[in-house]
């Protein structure tokens, strides 16, 4: 395990949780990739932003229960967690929002360049998420 990228991962995190984007944004490279949940992969902070932007509009979530793992090198790392949300807007191509909430299992996998953040790769099961704001 690497402390410094443990650190960085957990920092993220917090930033996340707290709704600082700005913090948020900072720890990542301005050419970071993004690996979207069974979409596209968007490349740049700029698009990441925009990615974010949409997010904090249409959910309010909350990630618990982290747990962080990292290469003895500390160029990447891995961390499972629970998200805790409530749908807010309806999301393009979703189910219609009406402040429904849920309990998702998550993951994400981090590549670290110059203690920033290069690439992150989320991961959930969308067809569990859409089960639990249809029901």
């Amino acid at each position: 395990m690497n402390q410094d990228t443990i650190n960085l991962v957990q920092q993220y995190y917090a930033a996340f949780n707290a709704g600082d984007m700005d913090t948020f944004l900072s720890l990542l490279t301005d050419d970071v990739i993004h690996d979207i949940n069974q979409g596209e992969r968007q490349i740049g902070k700029e698009a990441f932003t925009q990615f974010m932007a949409c997010m904090n509009n249409n959910y309010k979530e909350e990630l618990v229960d982290m747990v962080i793992m990292t290469t003895p090198d500390g160029k990447r790392a891995a961390a499972e967690f629970v998200v805790l949300g409530e749908y807010l807007q309806t999301d393009e191509g979703l189910p219609e929002a009406a402040g429904q909430t849920y309990r998702l299992p998550a993951g994400a996998f981090f590549e670290i360049r110059d203690n920033k953040v290069a690439r992150i790769s989320n991961y959930y099961n969308l067809q569990d998420w859409i089960a639990q704001v249809n029901s």
